[in-house]
């Protein structure tokens, strides 16, 4: 194989791929990599690798345990995050000797980001399973006699005193409390199948803006990078509309009605490349509509970010925890998957969604 056709496979790999020298500088790098570290092929060539990495990575030792031992190595899922490339980027990473480079190495990194949503979401699907039938069973076998007993306690209301009247209305108000929390969990048994059109995501985002800034929303400030040439998105509208207001109502509480500086921006982006085998589908589908929720309030506690879209976990005094359960399911109905990164005063939510095709219809 000549040399320039090795140039153009390196540079068709769509893994960030670096060649390192001894003396720890960057000889070359590949078009995945510039975009992996926001930086240009000349830029990093100036640079010893090690800068591009967090203090104290595991990658330094394992490169020169690659130099010592002159054999390839692999590391699965090590953080290289930095404010520059995002705090939490995991990637598995394949590092060789390089002959050609005085006790050089190549780089190889894979990130896991896909494959980790991809596990996640799946979770998510099997906890919205299981909560679609609790809620058809609880919509049958606990409704029917809350009605009962708030039907009983409104009728002893009109024979009690005040002091006993008032325990009657508590009565009537926790029922009251628990049939709504019931028909939550509900909307989770809905099996009925969705009605999916081509949908402009814009158009979307404004009316969820418009309904935010109403009300819930009113002294917050609002941000929109949309790509203005971002194909339509095979959705329904009316839930896409029910998960953007959710999202955006969650950044609004976490942001509080008393911060100056609230933000919230909705940003929506073409990734092309990003496949996965869906449930239901014999091929890969495509993913390459990202839409993204973001916020500059405190964060969520790091505990609780990769069990967010669990039902029943909230971070809300008095939440009941089923609203992002709910966007989950909606978003995995749909063919899509969501996840979010927070830290403070960054928290994203990221959704990947496919393409309106008339093969779909």
């Amino acid at each position: 194989m000549d040399a320039c056709m090795a140039t153009h496979l390196l540079n068709a790999l769509p893994h960030p791929l670096l060649s390192v020298g001894g003396d720890g500088k960057i000889h070359d790098a590949n078009p995945s990599a510039e975009l992996f570290f926001a930086m240009s092929r000349n830029a990093l060539r100036k640079i010893r690798f090690h800068d591009l990495l967090p203090f104290g990575s595991p990658l330094i030792g394992a490169i020169e345990q690659v130099r010592a031992r002159r054999a390839p190595i692999n590391e699965y899922r090590v953080d290289l995050g930095t404010p520059r490339i995002g705090v939490e980027r995991y990637v598995d990473i394949h590092i060789a000797p390089l002959p050609q480079l005085d006790n050089g190495v190549v780089v190889m990194l894979q990130e896991r980001t896909i494959a980790d949503k991809m596990d996640r979401q799946l979770t998510h699907r099997g906890a919205a399973r299981s909560l679609s039938a609790m809620g058809a069973m609880m919509a049958h076998e606990i409704k029917n006699p809350l009605s009962g007993i708030r039907g009983a306690a409104q009728l002893l209301e009109t024979a009690l005193g005040d002091e006993d009247r008032a325990l009657c209305r508590l009565i009537c108000d926790e029922t009251d409390r628990i049939v709504h929390l019931v028909d939550r969990m509900e909307a989770f048994s809905d099996g009925r199948p969705v009605e999916r059109r081509a949908i402009n995501i814009h158009e979307v985002l404004e009316h969820v803006r418009k309904v935010a800034q109403a009300g819930f929303a009113r002294n917050i400030r609002f941000v929109e990078s949309y790509d203005p040439s971002l194909p339509p998105v095979l959705a329904n509208r009316d839930q896409l509309i029910q998960v953007f207001l959710n999202l955006v109502k969650n950044a609004a509480e976490a942001i509080g009605p008393d911060a100056l500086q609230g933000e919230i921006e909705l940003t929506t982006a073409y990734r092309p490349g990003v496949r996965i085998r869906a449930p239901g589908k014999a091929s890969p589908v495509s993913l390459p509509l990202e839409f993204c929720v973001r916020d500059n309030g405190p964060g969520v506690p790091e505990d609780l970010v990769q069990h967010l879209f669990d039902p029943f976990v909230t971070t809300k005094t008095s939440g009941s925890g089923l609203g992002l359960a709910l966007v989950a399911k909606i978003v995995g109905d749909h063919g899509g998957v969501i996840e979010c990164e927070s830290h403070p005063r960054k928290t994203v939510f990221r959704m990947l969604m496919p393409v309106y095709s008339r093969r779909d219809v």
